[in-house]
């Protein structure tokens, strides 16, 4: 037994996820890393995110586009991210409906 753990962050990835694909990849006391997997699916029209944690965001692959209630748009690619405060309210306005798009997700206090 390894004392470790890895993998990929596009590996063991369904081919049908009828909604966003959520993996606690590691966990401590002020902090939850997140593996997202999205495939067209958005938040719903009126939902904003409004989280007690800050977001940190990367796209490892795939394409989206996230909104701010300030009016702001994030067009995010692979290797964008985008680092989101406590209480800074979000949402997902898009993502591809052709490819997977793998977000890596760092909550953090």
């Amino acid at each position: 037994m390894s004392a470790f753990e890895s993998g990929r962050l596009d590996g063991d990835i369904p081919g049908d996820i009828p909604e966003e694909l959520v993996t606690v990849l590691a966990t401590g006391r002020d902090v939850r890393v997140e593996r997202i997997v999205s495939h067209g699916h958005t938040s719903a029209p009126d939902f904003w995110y409004d989280q007690e944690e800050h977001e940190f965001v990367l796209v490892s692959a795939g394409r989206a586009r996230v909104a701010f209630e300030s009016g702001e748009v994030m067009e995010l690619g692979p290797g964008d991210y985008v680092n989101i405060p406590a209480h800074f309210r979000h949402r997902v306005d898009w993502t591809d409906p052709d490819t997977d798009t793998v977000w890596l997700a760092v909550f953090y206090r």
